[in-house]
């Protein structure tokens, strides 16, 4: 009997591990998107979302279980860059020399839109974000972020209502690509 447990741990370990491959191979690049666009730093958003999915993996047991682990590990990144930005925020900014001036970004969204989002307040850039890049519906948004449905609502609308009248052609699948 006794040789048998340690198999077993050894088998739920192993499924564990796939089971996580399986969520980050999915989630990543959706994840990562969504924390760019809120932060506008590349570098720090792989940063955090390397550290948001380091804690999901030694929590997996319990992130596995819920309805929407990627919103989940965005949050622990948001989470993380506030405190980030708490710890730096007295540093002085030498520019936006990691930002691209045109072209695409990096992550497949136009440098107009990437700018447009950017000067969003942070609460509508993060409703646009998870409402259309990750497909949430206004529920998980709204449990997500800690606020009313409500109010993820008029986040949103007020985003859109922002992004149509600084890019004319804007349209909301863009964001969606």
């Amino acid at each position: 009997m006794q040789g048998i447990l340690p198999l077993v741990r050894v088998q739920a370990v192993e499924r564990d591990r796939c089971e996580f491959a399986e969520f980050y191979a999915a989630a990543a690049d959706d994840c990562l998107r969504v924390v760019v666009l809120v932060v506008g730093n590349r570098q720090l958003a792989e940063d955090l979302v390397a550290e948001a999915f380091t804690k999901a993996w030694l929590s997996w047991r319990k992130v596995h279980q819920l309805d929407e682990p990627r919103a989940w590990v965005v949050r622990v990144a948001l989470n993380s860059h506030v405190s980030w930005w708490r710890r730096h925020r007295r540093e002085v900014a030498l520019g936006d020399h990691d930002r691209a001036t045109t072209g695409t970004e990096p992550h497949g969204l136009d440098s107009a839109l990437m700018a447009a989002l950017r000067r969003l307040p942070v609460r509508q850039r993060e409703v646009v974000t998870l409402r259309l890049l990750l497909d949430m519906d206004t529920a998980t948004t709204a449990r997500t972020l800690g606020m009313p449905t409500g109010t993820v609502a008029s986040h949103l609308h007020r985003a859109l209502a922002a992004l149509r009248r600084e890019i004319p052609s804007f349209n909301d699948q863009e964001l969606t690509r």
